[in-house]
């Protein structure tokens, strides 16, 4: 799996990118995502990601992560076709530093275990994973749990 990584803050340092680069490897691993996609992990802050969630979510205030999975099939929608032997590619998460730094703090864990389930999270959703009703929510927390733990990464 190819990675992007940009990071318009320039103060995520490159042990964490090596970090969430080798969280995202295993994590596709396990979710038996072929090596042949590409997607991106964005790094912004409070005022970045509250413009992208007030124009794509209608939600005028920043968030932790937004993830824009390219794969999502909508209503009314004209389907792409790719082609053939070009890498599919997932989407892109974004991630605010400001929510990570801040979000660490109160739950009282380290940046990089913020980073890392801020991540996962994101990927989740890339792959169509959701938290929109109780059913779905369980379900998705649970694997972001289990792959976050497996990865030697807990609370």
């Amino acid at each position: 799996m190819y990675i992007d990584f940009h990071d318009a803050t320039k103060s995520v340092n490159a042990n964490y990118i090596d970090l969430l680069e080798r969280i995202l490897q295993f994590a596709a691993k396990e979710e038996r995502i072929s090596k042949e996609v590409e997607m991106s992990v964005n790094f912004v802050d409070d005022k970045e990601i509250q413009a992208l969630n007030r124009n794509y979510r209608q939600i005028n205030e920043p968030t932790d992560v937004i993830s824009f999975a390219l794969q999502d099939h909508v209503a009314g929608e004209v389907h792409i076709v790719s082609e053939q032997n070009v890498p599919l590619a997932l989407g892109d998460i974004v991630i605010s530093v400001d929510r990570a730094h801040a979000q660490a703090e109160q739950y009282d864990h380290s940046f990089e275990r913020e980073l890392a389930f801020l991540t996962v999270h994101g990927f989740l959703h890339l792959l169509g994973y959701s938290h929109d009703d109780e059913r779905s929510e369980e379900k998705m927390f649970a694997r972001q749990k289990e792959l976050l733990k497996e990865f030697n990464i807990e609370r």
